[in-house]
């Protein structure tokens, strides 16, 4: 029987930065098995994105608001402490974002910014370890030369070379779960779905969940098991991906189904 890995129950978020409250999650609960891989999809501002950083614990603004329960083995993560939280990011729950080059320090060598996490949650470890783990992590993302791409600079890669890195540095402590929050926007069709196979071949050798945040329902398609749909904090319909597909029960699912190419639904079908 598989295990609940993480548990949201009636979440909200609301912001208070103009006159009147603005809701972007609106009563959510979810679950997540260990080593599923959950699309949650939507138009831009259908509160997907404020979804996955409220799990990961990034969203702490004065002007929030934020009621319900993330519980992530167990543990309740909403009113958790930033110590507490910290101790969490980049060890149990790894994240990939949009644009790595927001994510990547320029002016650091990739090596030094893979190291990073190990550095702070590994302390015990010796560096010659450190260095190998890195090597293997940069290895199992499939990126030639690891020792070269160590030595090089964000710059100096490609836009699919640099969300590869990004991904080996979510990795690198082997997190229970990973959240990609639309990894794949910024990158040509070819590198998507590299990205999307990869992400596949880690999920089964790792037993890693996956929060796969994404408005392109192909590349849900391709990778996921189960989808969450969400329109204006709201969720709208969730169900398998041949539940969704083939026998959606909302209009506004049908018109995002509808809503994909030609050429891409041959491709997806």
């Amino acid at each position: 029987m598989e295990q609940i890995l993480l548990k949201v129950e009636d979440l909200n978020i609301e912001f208070h930065d103009h006159d009147v409250p603005e809701r972007v999650v609106n009563h959510l609960t979810m679950e997540l098995q260990q080593g599923e891989i959950l699309g949650i999809v939507g138009e831009s501002g259908s509160g997907k994105s404020m979804t996955a950083m409220a799990i990961a614990g990034l969203l702490r603004r004065h002007d929030m608001k934020m009621e319900g329960k993330i519980l992530f083995g167990g543990k309740e993560l909403l009113h958790e402490s930033r110590e507490m939280l910290r101790q969490i990011q980049g060890n149990e729950i790894g994240i990939v974002f949009q644009e790595p080059m927001t994510s990547l320090n320029p002016v650091k060598r990739i090596g030094w910014q893979v190291e990073e996490s190990l550095r702070i949650h590994r302390p015990e470890m010796g560096k010659e370890e450190r260095y190998r783990r890195v090597l293997e992590a940069l290895e199992s993302v499939e990126l030639e030369n690891p020792q070269l791409v160590c030595r090089k600079y964000p710059h100096e890669l490609s836009g699919g070379m640099r969300q590869r890195v990004m991904i080996s540095s979510a990795m690198i402590c082997e997190p229970k779960l990973l959240i990609a929050d639309e990894p794949t926007t910024a990158l040509d069709v070819t590198i998507q779905l590299q990205i999307v196979k990869l992400l596949q071949r880690l999920n089964k050798e790792k037993q890693m969940a996956v929060l796969f945040i994404s408005h392109d329902l192909s590349l849900v398609k391709r990778l996921c098991h189960r989808i969450i749909v969400m329109h204006n904090g709201n969720m709208v319909e969730t169900g398998t991906i041949d539940e969704i597909f083939y026998h959606p029960k909302e209009d506004y699912t049908r018109e995002l189904i509808n809503a994909i190419p030609k050429l891409e639904k041959k491709k997806i079908g």
